[in-house]
């Protein structure tokens, strides 16, 4: 099947052949935040819901799962804060999939980075993410519309991510460029210096704006109320149909002509500074002039969304992280998104303080977490009322 998302490129879906959901089926935490040791099992179900009060390890369960995408999850915690205050300083999260296989992400006392395996045998953390394509929404995200460009920034880039693993490798190499280039600028302007920086920026800078552009053009499919827009220099170079050369032309021209510092700061433009955005189709308003409820709305779609893009386009199903973003919602729009995640390749963990806020939730695990230990796990199945 084909379809033009909108004019900016072509949006092309190829069936893929039937695969087993990649679903967590038990995660274990060792010495993580407050849990000493918590166990998980799913039962193999689509939602697995954790109530309890604050302060009792619900986040650090979500945050456990989103360390297993290979970065740094939902906190951006450094790992010497995660470990169990009560353990030796390291920590791990094991988890196993109904598909048979087994992945684990692990920091050792003393030690500089985490580790993963994947089936007991060491991988790297970016194999970590190929298999298992994690995304969260948290109370941070609430303000996402009418917060910081770099936090809208930050969390489209993750979406993109689970699109394209090697973005994430691109936007920190790209970060790390401007810094050299800074310190270049600062220290020795060496023209033959800057010209190698700023040929390697232009590159990383086009493959930066190509993956945005495209993810937004092709998540935009799958939505209808909303549609997704970026901005940013390089990116509408490539809206306006510069291929990729030119644009790096383009933005190498940009580079060499601005090499001051101003109060020894490097003013530049480029993917640092890009934003993203939604419109409401049916108010034909930007989502941020919208109420909080349309927006949060905006935000749940466009999840939904990214689920069938992501199973759509390269046969994964992806995992999402709730932390008390869903029980924030009315009675109708919880069990709207709930309904149309159900329809989906998709795994979902959430949180909330009342049970009564997920009474309605199908085929779901209702896990209660005090002082970092699960008390005990109640199993429903949908059309079920009893618990086993």
């Amino acid at each position: 099947m084909q379809r033009t998302a909108n004019p900016w490129m072509p949006v092309r879906f190829r069936p893929w052949p039937p695969k087993n959901s990649i679903m967590i089926k038990s995660l274990t935490l060792t010495d993580f935040r407050n849990h000493k040791v918590s166990r998980i099992e799913t039962h193999d179900a689509k939602n697995i819901i954790i109530i309890g009060e604050n302060g009792a390890g619900k986040t650090a369960i979500l945050e456990a799962v989103s360390m297993l995408a290979g970065d740094k999850g939902m906190r951006g915690a450094d790992m010497g804060d995660i470990a169990c205050f009560s353990g030796n300083g390291g920590f791990s999260v094991f988890s196993e999939t109904i598909d048979g296989d087994s992945c684990c992400v692990f920091f050792n006392p003393g030690d500089n980075n985490r580790h993963a395996k994947i089936n007991d045998e060491n991988a790297t953390l970016g194999e970590l993410g190929n298999m298992l394509r994690i995304v969260w929404i948290s109370p941070k995200e609430d303000r996402l519309f009418v917060d910081s460009a770099a936090d809208r920034r930050a969390f489209f880039d993750r979406l993109a991510n689970n699109f394209d693993s090697s973005h994430s490798g691109r936007t920190a190499k790209f970060a790390r460029l401007l810094s050299e280039r800074a310190f270049a600028l600062k220290n020795s302007p060496d023209s033959k210096w800057l010209d190698a920086l700023d040929n390697q920026l232009a590159a990383v800078a086009v493959a930066i704006a190509a993956t945005r552009v495209q993810y937004a053009g092709e998540v935009n499919y799958f939505l209808n109320q909303f549609s997704v827009s970026v901005d940013g220099l390089v990116e509408k170079m490539i809206i306006g149909g510069l291929p990729a050369a030119a644009a790096e032309r383009e933005y190498r021209k940009y580079l060499s002509e601005t090499r001051e510092l101003i109060g020894d700061k490097m003013i530049l433009d480029g993917p640092h500074k890009s934003d993203f955005g939604m419109f409401n189709n049916e108010l034909k308003l930007p989502v941020r002039l919208t109420s909080t409820g349309q927006q949060k709305n905006a935000l749940f779609d466009l999840i939904l969304a990214h689920t069938n893009l992501l199973y759509t386009k390269t046969n994964r199903n992806c995992i999402v992280l709730f932390d008390e973003a869903a029980a924030h919602l009315d009675s109708n729009s919880r069990a709207r998104i709930f309904k149309s995640l159900d329809k989906t390749h998709t795994q979902v963990w959430a949180t909330g303080l009342d049970i009564n806020s997920f009474i309605d939730v199908p085929d779901a695990v209702i896990v209660t977490c005090q002082n970092g230990e699960i008390n005990n796990i109640l199993y429903r199945k949908e059309g079920h009322n009893g618990t086993n």
